[in-house]
């Protein structure tokens, strides 16, 4: 049996460093704010060593956009359907015992990518968080959709939600008018049934303005109607909610609006634990490319 190994989920702008025991338990984790955003190409051993400084001379996994285009080494996509074996045959095996693991691709009619999230989704169902047959999302800048089928992923769709929503405050016409509180209420549902299967987002987007200039929405209203807006459209754009349940990997307050949204659509919200969910996925392909 190995001693471990240290895991590494290498993301944008943070990542989070996990020292797992043989058995695929957490002993430690480190998180800070060193994404590949905050990386030289020649960092990445030194950083490297210093983990193994502190938890001892462990293979290491990394995951996420270490393996980008912006990050140390590419991995390549494993196209979808793909499962743990997929991973696990497709990793990108450096010298001394550092292996960075692919994202999963989708291409034909539509295309779409995602690095990091296959091992929380599959770890997911390695640990029996979720069933072989389940829908996930992922709410955070872009959300991820996740279907999986036979316990592999079969489909992606990324939706850019809460980066438009961070645009829209920022600039643009309606700076300055999405300064006020986020969260479920009035405000919020009521821009969940706006959104929710519109087919004219852009017109709905500034009627936020003219609402707010007319007197018919309070100002301090306008940033929980257009989340509510953007997450309507984001989760009523989909045919497949309405009846079963969709496992949020992740939560906090953006996590329980969507749930809001899911419920209002005749879906169950069901969270899980993305962290358990990633270390679950690790330690099943750490077990099949030893």
């Amino acid at each position: 049996m190995s001693d471990g190994c240290i895991a590494i989920d290498w993301g944008t702008t943070n990542r989070r460093a996990y020292r797992l025991d043989a058995d695929g338990g957490v002993v430690e984790t480190v998180r800070d704010d060193r994404g590949v955003l905050a990386m030289a190409a020649d960092e990445y051993p030194r950083d490297i060593a210093a983990y193994r400084t502190r938890w001892g001379s462990l293979p290491v996994i990394a995951v996420g956009m270490v393996g980008s285009t912006r990050g140390w080494r590419e991995a390549a996509y494993v196209p979808a359907p793909a499962g743990l074996a997929d991973l696990a045959a497709a990793c990108l095996r450096l010298e001394d015992d550092v292996t960075i693991v692919p994202g999963v691709a989708v291409a034909g009619a539509r295309h779409d990518v995602m690095r990091g999230e296959e091992v929380q989704a599959l770890g997911a169902v390695a640990a029996g968080l979720v069933p072989p047959d389940a829908l996930l999302a992922q709410p955070g800048t872009h959300n991820k959709w996740i279907a999986l089928a036979d316990g592999r992923i079969a489909d992606v769709t990324t939706a850019m939600t809460g980066e438009l929503f961070a645009l829209l405050k920022g600039h643009g016409i309606l700076a300055g008018m999405l300064d006020g509180p986020v969260g479920d209420g009035d405000a919020f549902r009521a821009g969940l049934r706006r959104g929710a299967g519109a087919r004219d987002l852009p017109a709905a987007l500034f009627e936020i303005r003219a609402s707010v200039l007319l007197g018919a929405r309070a100002p301090e209203d306008a940033a929980a109607f257009a989340s509510g807006l953007l997450i309507g459209a984001d989760v009523g754009a989909r045919d497949d909610v309405a009846g079963r349940t969709v496992h949020l990997l992740a939560n906090g307050a953006l996590a329980d609006l969507y749930a809001v949204a899911i419920r209002q659509r005749g879906g169950e919200a069901l969270p899980i634990d993305s962290h358990a969910a990633f270390v679950a996925g690790v330690h099943a392909l750490q077990e099949l490319i030893r």
